[in-house]
């Protein structure tokens, strides 16, 4: 009974950010996954798939989330929510998914506590090879930022964040972290921010109200179907969010948006007003509706696209093609990027989930993980 009750909150959750921003009356705009027609027309080209896809894991009974991976190719992945998996963070080894750092630490089908996960998602690894995890907190009501040390697979930091800049309702699902000066930059979805915290002294401020942070009326088409929620088109407003190598750069969009946006995160570290920040602003380039994106050293953005099965790239010049397109991208929901110069791809056909289905799970497994030497 208690699983089947966190299951409607989650689900309750997940209505409330996927059917907000939409007006009655507002046009939707034609277009499929914000991808212009020459770049779709290479998609279908392209949609054999080939040999390239390598298979790092695959998952019969849950839905990996976020996948990230650390400079000796070790790979993480956090299991998505909207299955409430029994396990929450796994590091895959030989192909198969383990418990990390242990299985204490997982909720097992248990209520979640202070001293195990709840419902993470984002995950990443930094230049110092720390593992780092957002909790969005959808059982507890409490955002943690999580943060391992790979060389011991121990807790370094577990960071709850204050209910004035994560409050009760907040869905944080996506971050990035400048190792360097010990920032973290995380988007909220359900209330569409930006939140910057200094990982030095833990204070945290919040920038919103912006037009970019916002959903665009732009729908996600897959396989010639709108993804929908309670009879309306899905519309999630700030998602990606990702660094330059420099860390010098915040880059950001809407998950249901065309615009890949770039601001100064000096801006950020010296607290200036939301006015300053949002003058700052600007658009980098185009890219399809989209989930995960990651950003490489050259400047280069690797982009989820759902609805084409496809990764795309947009470069330092903001040229937008397409890297793979293969049917086999069944929702793409993150990607990341080895200093060996792969690029994992999770996959977990999250649009067939009850959340956007309205129905039963239509999922079809296997889900994977992917990768593809760049």
């Amino acid at each position: 009974m208690y699983m089947q009750k966190f299951r409607l909150k989650i689900l309750i959750v997940f209505a409330t950010i996927l059917a907000s921003g939409v007006t009655s009356g507002q046009s939707v705009t034609p277009v499929s996954e914000g991808v212009p027609e020459k770049t779709r027309q290479e998609v279908k080209r392209k949609n054999s798939g080939g040999n390239r896809l390598e298979i790092v894991a695959q998952f019969g009974d849950a839905r990996p989330g976020n996948v990230a991976v650390s400079r000796d190719e070790r790979v993480f992945t956090t299991m998505h929510p909207l299955g409430n998996p029994r396990q929450q963070l796994m590091e895959i080894k030989k192909g198969k998914a383990l418990p990390f750092p242990d299985n204490e630490m997982q909720k097992n089908g248990n209520k979640a506590s202070d001293k195990t996960f709840d419902t993470p998602l984002g995950i990443s690894v930094d230049k110092k090879n720390r593992l780092w995890m957002i909790d969005m907190g959808l059982e507890l009501g409490k955002t943690r930022l999580w943060c391992f040390d790979l060389n011991t697979n121990t807790v370094l930091m577990k960071i709850e964040l204050s209910k004035e800049i994560a409050p009760e309702g907040s869905f944080i699902q996506d971050f990035a972290v400048d190792e360097t000066r010990e920032w973290v930059y995380l988007a909220d979805i359900a209330n569409p921010g930006i939140i910057a915290l200094d990982l030095k002294t833990l204070a945290a401020r919040r920038f919103s109200g912006h037009p970019a942070l916002q959903a665009e009326n732009v729908n996600m088409v897959i396989d010639g179907s709108i993804v929908n929620f309670k009879g309306a088109p899905a519309r999630v407003a700030i998602n990606p969010i990702t660094l330059s190598d420099d860390r010098e750069t915040i880059f950001f969009g809407a998950m249901n948006g065309t615009v890949w946006y770039k601001v100064p995160a000096e801006l950020f570290r010296n607290n200036a007003d939301n006015t300053t920040i949002g003058k700052a602003i600007q658009k980098f380039g185009n890219k399809p509706v989209s989930d995960g994106i990651a950003t490489d050293q050259f400047g280069n953005h690797y982009i989820t696209n759902p609805g084409a099965h496809s990764i795309n790239k947009l470069d330092a010049n903001g040229k937008l093609t397409v890297v793979i397109a293969d049917g086999r991208l069944k929702f793409p929901d993150n990607v990341a990027l080895s200093p060996q110069g792969y690029l994992y791809i999770a996959i977990n056909q999250l649009n067939t989930t009850p959340a956007f289905s309205g129905t039963t799970d239509l999922g079809n497994p296997p889900y994977y993980i992917y990768r593809i030497k760049l």
